[in-house]
Formats: structure tokens, sequence, C-alpha cells
């Protein structure tokens, strides 16, 4: 195993791609990638682990949801730099509540009819809007108003944000706490289409919050200065 793991030229590829298949039917159900952290750590396990680009750490799959993957079997291709795992999927794979996360038809654009669960009951409904904002970003912007903000770029956008903003200032300061619960729905949902931009995902925002935990305010603010 180890010597696997060593012919693996981590310099040129940092991060794996990762082919997921079911052990019952073979069907694929995703595409992700590990670092040689979360290969030693799946490996070890038996549990998977990936990389997330877009949260940018280490994450064993079905942290939130339940949903993990127990690996059967690892296979690595004849370049050394793909690899396919075969796995035992504990509910569903793809953060849409759906079983595989390849269900659009590419030419026609028809999606898989299948039941869904309940992603938000997965996740949590700030990262469900989130994934709902990044899929919207190809929608029609005569039907989507995320697509819309979108095709009008980031001056649009932050117009938005700096708008919402200030429309909760102006509850707060009325002392209205149902406007201000609108509001701050509002602010919240453009702040994660900004995010959602640049690909930022919230558990980055998460993270960085987390890393607060054990330093005063004022340390940070004093150590964002220097």
């Amino acid at each position: 195993m180890q010597k696997i793991i060593d012919k693996i030229d981590w310099q040129k590829c940092e991060l794996l791609p990762v082919i997921v298949q079911d052990i019952q039917t073979n069907e694929v159900l995703m595409m992700a990638y590990m670092d040689k952290e979360a290969l030693e750590l799946s490996l070890s396990t038996k549990i998977a682990h990936y990389f997330s680009r877009s949260k940018q750490r280490i994450w064993k799959k079905g942290e939130s949801s339940g949903h993990t993957q127990e690996i059967l079997s690892f296979h690595i291709d004849c370049d050394n730099d793909t690899l396919l795992i075969k796995v035992t999927q504990n509910g569903v794979a793809c953060h849409t509540g759906r079983h595989s996360c390849f269900f659009t038809e590419l030419e026609s654009g028809e999606i898989n009819s299948e039941a869904l669960i309940n992603s938000e009951a997965m996740y949590g409904v700030i990262d469900t809007l989130y994934h709902t904002i990044q899929e919207r970003k190809n929608a029609d912007p005569d039907s989507s108003w995320t697509a819309k903000l979108f095709a009008k770029g980031d001056n649009t956008i932050l117009k938005k944000v700096v708008e919402e903003a200030g429309e909760f200032t102006f509850a707060f300061k009325d002392n209205d706490e149902k406007e201000m619960i609108y509001e701050a729905a509002d602010l919240t949902y453009h702040m994660l289409v900004a995010l959602a931009s640049k690909n930022i995902s919230p558990d980055r925002v998460k993270q960085e919050l987390s890393r607060r935990f054990n330093m005063s305010g004022i340390a940070e603010k004093d150590a964002r200065k220097s």
C-alpha cells in the first residue's frame, strides 16, 4: 500500500481525482479529490475522506448528513494519478438528495426524476441555500433572480449587499423585530450570492469564526492590524 502511495507524484498532482462507484451496482456516484492525508485517512479507516476545494479542508463524507461511504476496494490507474474506489453508500451521495451526482442528461438537459431526500435536513439551511445559489449560476436570468444577479456582475451583487445591510440597520433603529428578521434573511442571502460568485464556501466562514473562539475580539483586531 505504502509503495503505491509513494509512487504518486504529490508535487505534480496535489489533489488526486477520485471516481466513486456503488459496490452493488457499479453506478458512478460522484467524483471528488483526495490529498495525501485524505487518502491515508481513507485507507486506514475504510471510510471515505476527501479534500474539499471549496471548503479548503479535509472532510469526511457524511460528516454533516450522516451519509457516509464505506470503502470496499481501492484501485489506482496506470499513470498513478487517478483513483477508483468502490463503496457501500449509506444514504445518498449527492448534496441535492439524489443517490448519484450524475442525474442530468447533457444533450437533452433531462433530469432523473428519482425521489429526493430533503437536503436541508442533511446540511442545514445555509449550506443548502449556498448550493442552490451555485446551481442557479447557469440558469435563465429571465426566470431566476439569482441568475440575474450573476449576469449583471459584481457591482450589482455588491450594491444589493449594501442595500440590504442598510435596510437591516433601519429596521434595527426602528426596533422592529419582524423587519429585522426579514432583512437579516435578505442580507444573508445576498452575502451568500457574493461568496458564491467567488466560489467561497460558507464553511470557510464557519472555520474563521471557529478560529476566533479562543481569542478575545480585541486581540483578534490587534492581530489583524499588525
